[in-house]
């Protein structure tokens, strides 16, 4: 339970209204700031203007998944009016506040380091990025259907990268027929994807592996499907690129060559809100939790 802790939410999508639920019902204090367009807010949930002095009171700070931009804009989609965080917002914590959020740039990462408070990033964790790789995986498949007159089973696919959204990538695609081939970088990559039954090669050999593929699955957050990678791919192959921005592949060349890529980068709060939702609200109750627990035996 949390009861007694003082939780401020600022900004964010659907994902975070399932956060916020979660929350109340563990007993939280919920404030929340940039939600005036939610339609039915839960019980319990105190909507407020952002401001210092809803701050000044906070246990526990919580961004949306990209926490702001790099001058401060909070994702604020449920409001009027944009939110910006600001020194002066981050200065009015209570020393022993703690900041949540999916992914840091650097902007928040200062304002934190500067007040001494501790920065938490939840998609660092390991399961919530295994439970996450899940809805991602489902939506690449769901833009891959949508976007090939031919079917998955029986093609030829690619997935660079077998990191935890690159396997669960991997896996899916074997599960519905297609002839699954991996870029991996490290040699217990390599091993792991034979053992899968998939076709692995090391990555600095993408471009003896491209020409036979149908789809590929990006998920290197750096330039991987170059000029010259896409001047040996098929025209009816499909690139989607699910490395964050700017991800892995010259889209200008794609175009040009008249081969359809997607950058698609946070499917899991676009293709299931409320499974990203609930990934996210368990995992940042755990870690409060144990923050409690472990002040406690102090």
């Amino acid at each position: 339970m949390l009861t007694g802790i003082r939780i401020v939410f600022l900004g964010g999508d659907a994902r975070q209204i399932e956060v916020i639920r979660k929350c109340v019902e563990m007993d939280a204090t919920v404030s929340a700031a940039g939600f005036d367009k939610w339609e039915a807010p839960s019980p319990g949930v105190s909507l407020e203007q952002m401001s210092v002095e809803l701050l000044s009171n906070a246990d526990v700070l919580v961004l949306p998944t990209v926490g702001c931009d790099d001058v401060g804009n909070i994702n604020a989609l449920l409001s009027s009016h944009p939110l910006q965080l600001l020194e002066a917002h981050i200065a009015a914590l209570p020393s022993h506040c703690k900041v949540y959020t999916g992914m840091a740039k650097s902007y928040l990462r200062n304002l934190c380091a500067r007040q001494s408070l501790k920065l938490v990033e939840l998609l660092n964790r390991d399961d919530v990025a295994i439970y996450n790789s899940i809805p991602t995986a489902e939506g690449a498949l769901v833009m891959a259907i949508q976007n090939t007159d031919f079917t998955i089973h029986g093609s030829t696919s690619m997935v660079l990268g077998m990191g935890r959204t690159g396997f669960t990538m991997a896996r899916s695609l074997q599960g519905l027929g297609s002839s699954v081939k991996v870029g991996v970088r490290r040699q217990e990559h390599y091993a792991r994807a034979e053992e899968m039954g998939w076709k692995p090669f090391m990555t600095e050999e993408l471009l003896l592996h491209v020409p036979d593929v149908d789809l590929i699955f990006n998920t290197i957050p750096s330039m991987i499907i170059n000029a010259q990678i896409l001047s040996r791919l098929s025209r009816h192959c499909v690139i989607i690129d699910l490395a964050s921005a700017p991800g892995g592949c010259d889209f200008r060349y794609a175009e040009k060559r008249g081969i359809k890529a997607i950058l698609a980068p946070g499917l899991p709060g676009i293709v299931a809100p409320k499974s990203a939702g609930i990934i996210m609200a368990n995992a940042l109750i755990q870690s409060i939790s144990d923050d409690t627990l472990n002040r406690g035996d102090e």
